[in-house]
């Protein structure tokens, strides 16, 4: 193992809700393993990672939406009970940008990459990232902006049928909104009715050419930029199952050697001067073999621990050493290595051996506990809205028989729509 400044804590931020994000949890892991306090800024409660025994302290979050003004009093408040600077590491894209944004202010009391300022915002920005391709020559799906929905309907037919639907800020979108950052849509009725929607979503809508799934299509590079512009820690993957199926966050991926994948990701990296931990999507074009980056995530991907080489390095780890001018250990990189997630991938997870699971670990066994309560109660409050709901609609509809004194309409719904989940890294589609 690498020699850690253990003198140095590390902060995970995170201001999205997700009690599943099991990318938090394998920070956890990697950095308290090491010997270095982790604190944790974030909500656990009711989540597994609240239970790892390697979690030196939990501070309270800022709520969702909070002004950078906001997260950057919580981060204060959070040094004010440390020794020394802390190594800061966003764990979700709204962290990510916020933490940005008040870079100058964190500086003193946190240790950052030296990133451009404002370029983790125009990565994370779905509409950016299709300029951000064009000028670095990377292959990028063809996106159109929707600024009616007039707009949308046409943009839907122009690009063919399904399409891809995104919000251009998807850290913005509102809890309990039902929106989802990615969607597919089957109709110019849908992208019609969604780009209503685009004010409470509170960015732009885009709709987007669909590139269809397929065997050994969707590809994904994690990896660490040192101050040097090295890009180490991490490498190419392939995602081999995915939830939901086709589409969605990794369920089962595998460490795989892809040059075209590396050098796309090294290409972007040197043009845009990036600095930190990087998460990027790919899908390769069925027709033309191309690789057309879908997401780029400037915070580590959920599944990065399935990077941890022979050296036990892994983005987390790579940050930390650099950032407190440690010598980085030289390359291990251990292909064939898989990761598995499993409450999304259980029976791949029971038959598998020789991996690493995302929640269940021998020297960490609480959180993996704690799972399968928590998701089996997640799994019961679901059915039983879907249960419900054929219950709700009846009252809904007796209650829209006219009557003598007056006539109740039902408003429209909106069409069905196909949602993809929402991954610290979901794949685009």
């Amino acid at each position: 193992m690498p020699s850690f400044d253990i003198r140095v804590p590390a902060v995970l931020l995170r201001i999205d809700r997700n009690p599943f994000h099991h990318g938090t949890l394998g920070a956890v892991r990697s950095l308290g393993r090491a010997g270095i306090d982790v604190h944790l800024v974030a909500d656990s409660t009711g989540s597994p990672v609240r239970h790892s025994r390697f979690v030196c302290r939990t501070h309270p979050p800022p709520a969702p939406g909070a002004p950078p003004a906001d997260i950057a009093l919580a981060l204060r408040r959070v040094a004010a009970q440390l020794a020394r600077p802390a190594v800061l590491i966003p764990m979700d894209d709204a962290s990510a940008v916020a933490v940005d944004r008040i870079r100058g202010e964190l500086a003193p009391l946190f240790l950052l990459p030296l990133a451009p300022t404002g370029l983790a915002e125009r990565v994370a920005d779905k509409a950016e990232l299709a300029a951000v391709c064009e000028s670095a020559g990377i292959p990028h799906p063809v996106t159109l902006v929707a600024d009616s929905p007039a707009q949308a309907a046409a943009a839907a037919w122009r690009l063919g049928l399904p399409v891809v639907a995104k919000w251009s800020r998807p850290w913005l979108l509102p809890a309990g909104s039902g929106l989802r950052s990615t969607m597919v849509l089957d109709s110019a009725l849908e992208a019609r009715t969604l780009c209503r929607r685009a004010e409470e979503a509170g960015s732009r809508l885009l709709l987007q050419a669909f590139l269809p799934p397929g065997r050994d299509r969707d590809w994904f590079f994690h990896g660490y930029v040192d101050g040097s512009g090295a890009v180490c820690g991490g490498g190419p993957g392939r995602k081999q199952r995915a939830w939901p199926r086709g589409a969605g966050l990794t369920a089962v991926g595998r460490w795989t050697p892809n040059p075209a994948v590396q050098a796309a990701a090294e290409r972007l990296v040197a043009a845009l001067g990036y600095r930190g931990i990087l998460d990027l999507d790919f899908r390769r074009d069925g027709s033309t073999g191309a690789y057309h980056l879908l997401d780029f995530n400037p915070r580590p991907g959920a599944q990065f621990r399935l990077f941890a080489d022979g050296a036990g390095l892994d983005v987390v780890r790579a940050q930390h050493l650099d950032l407190t001018h440690r010598p980085l250990p030289p390359p291990d990189p251990r292909p064939g290595r898989t990761f598995v997630v499993e409450n999304y991938a259980p029976l791949t997870a029971a038959l598998r051996g020789g991996t690493e699971r995302a929640w269940h670990a021998r020297d960490d066994l609480a959180p993996g506990i704690a799972l399968w309560v928590l998701w089996s109660r997640h799994l019961g409050r679901r059915m039983g809205r879907r249960m419900g709901r054929p219950l709700l609609d009846r009252v809904r509809r007796a209650a829209s028989v006219p009557t003598a004194d007056a006539r109740l309409v039902e408003p429209a719904t909106p069409p069905d729509v196909h949602p993809l989940s929402d991954d610290e890294k979901a794949s685009s589609h």
